[in-house]
C-alpha cells in the first residue's frame, strides 16, 4: 500500500458538487492498495500513521503525533499512487489491485484506523470509493510525507 499524507487546516472531497466527507486539523490520507497487499500492509500503515510525530509543539517541532492534537483524518482512495511512468507515455497501473480487492482493503484500512487509539478513537471521514471526487485542502506547512508498506 502506498499513502501520500498532508497536513491539513481542514480539508474536504465532494461527490456531484455534495461534501461526502470533511475534517478541521489532521491528515488528508490519499491511499492506494497494490495488487500485493496483504493485511499486514494495512496494520503497518494504521499502527505507523496515528504514532507519526508530524504535528508541531509549542517551540515550531514536529514533535506532536495525531492523539496528540486530536487530528482527524480524511481517507481518499487514489489507485493513482501506483502508476509506473517509467515508459513510454502512458501510467501503467499493473502494480494496482483489481477495484473489487481495493475496496475491501480501504474499508479494512479506514476502520482500523477509527478503531486505532488508545483511550480515544478517531475521528475518520472518506470518500467515495471509485467515484470521480473533488478534494479541497488547506495545506498546514505544507507538511507532506509517503508512506510505502513495503519499503
Amino acid at each position: 500500500m502506498r499513502v501520500v499524507i498532508q497536513r491539513v487546516k481542514e480539508a474536504n472531497v465532494k461527490v456531484d458538487s455534495q461534501i461526502v466527507g470533511a475534517i478541521g486539523p489532521g491528515m488528508l490520507i490519499l491511499l492506494a492498495v497494490g495488487k500485493d497487499d496483504t493485511e499486514k500492509d494495512i496494520d503497518f500503515l494504521v499502527s505507523k500513521i496515528p504514532q507519526l510525530r508530524i504535528f508541531e509543539d509549542n517551540q515550531g517541532k514536529m514533535n506532536l503525533s495525531a492523539p496528540d492534537v486530536q487530528a482527524q483524518f480524511l481517507v481518499v482512495s487514489q489507485f493513482t499512487l501506483l502508476g509506473d511512468c517509467a515508459k513510454g507515455r502512458r501510467p501503467s497501473f499493473d502494480g494496482a489491485a483489481e477495484p473489487k480487492m481495493a475496496e475491501a482493503f480501504y474499508n479494512q484500512f479506514v476502520e482500523k484506523l477509527r478503531r486505532s487509539g488508545d483511550a480515544q478513537k478517531f475521528k475518520v471521514e472518506t470518500g467515495q470509493f471509485r467515484a470521480m471526487m473533488d478534494v479541497s485542502l488547506i495545506n498546514d506547512g505544507p507538511v507532506t510525507f509517503i508512506l510505502d508498506s513495503r519499503s
